[in-house]
């Protein structure tokens, strides 16, 4: 039987009024948080729920994804404002010609960079479970020069952590970890913590690995009234609590607020300082080479 799914672009989709409305609603959300772009559906799903658009059942997550899935197909909706986690890739490097290449160079040299977390007392990373939040929080890190990853629990992974302990020149690392409140979530953070510890042991071993569950967390649950959900039936694995929660209920806004505060409360803004300035004046010298 052929698959009737919609490919491609569809720009003479036409929503039904209450598809409409739903629309209407998403893009009010996105407005909201259009200082956290890119969202994921989960989300914005959650953000509809608590302004009463949609009840929270499995079904009208369902019912979002397609229908923004037509939005964007159909230019209603930027591609930009929605993150999903599917878009790494490994691409090859070329240019259309000696023009292009030396366009590039001029771009790269604007974008010049000192490692901005240069001469602080330890070295952040932030760890999320979730590929499509990986773009949303790293607006967030990016003027610290703190990188954002993905604890998929990938074994290269967390091996190339204690790696980049080794070779990053820190006397600490200090992993910040986003990751939903469920047995999966609790398993992951645990199971990070002590494979990037065993293989630092060995790697980096005057390094001290130190780890934080940055989200979600029971007191945030509370503080924040997030909606739970049962521990899903045939799940064995150790929880401590009979309730989950997803880390994308945190309001996109108060994820972004709880990254940020984690990293500056952290930071010594001297030596921050004193890094964006050789860097401001090391790209300057490398625009000079540059004719206008």
């Amino acid at each position: 039987m052929p698959d009737r799914r919609p490919r491609g672009y569809q720009p003479d989709w036409q929503p039904r009024p209450a598809t409409q409305e739903l629309l209407a609603a998403v893009q009010l959300i996105l407005g909201r948080y259009a200082a956290q772009l890119p969202l994921t559906i989960r989300q914005i799903w959650y953000a509809a729920v608590a302004d009463g658009v949609l009840t929270r059942q499995e079904r009208t997550y369902k019912r979002l994804v397609d229908v923004l899935g037509m939005a964007r197909r159909s230019g209603r909706v930027s591609w930009l404002a929605i993150g999903d986690g599917t878009d790494p890739a490994v691409e090859p490097v070329a240019y259309d010609g000696p023009g292009g290449f030396r366009q590039a160079q001029l771009e790269a040299a604007r974008g010049f960079r000192l490692d901005r977390q240069a001469g602080q007392e330890d070295r952040l990373e932030v760890w999320c479970a979730s590929a499509g939040l990986v773009p949303q929080l790293a607006t967030v890190t990016d003027p610290w020069g703190v990188p954002v990853y993905v604890s998929a629990g990938g074994l290269s992974g967390k091996r190339a952590a204690a790696q980049r302990a080794a070779a990053g020149g820190h006397s600490s690392v200090r992993i910040l970890v986003v990751a939903d409140w469920d047995p999966s979530g609790v398993h992951l953070y645990t199971a990070l913590a002590e494979d990037v510890t065993a293989f630092a042991a060995l790697d980096a071993p005057d390094v001290t690995m130190r780890f934080e569950r940055l989200a979600v967390t029971e007191r945030q649950i509370a503080d924040h009234r997030l909606p739970t959900a049962p521990v899903k039936a045939g799940d064995r694995r150790s929880f401590p609590k009979a309730a989950t929660t997803q880390a994308e209920a945190l309001p996109p806004d108060v994820l972004a607020a709880l990254v940020r505060d984690a990293i500056s409360g952290s930071r010594d803004t001297g030596v921050l300082a004193e890094v964006l300035e050789r860097e401001d004046v090391q790209r300057r010298a490398l625009l000079e080479r540059f004719p206008v």
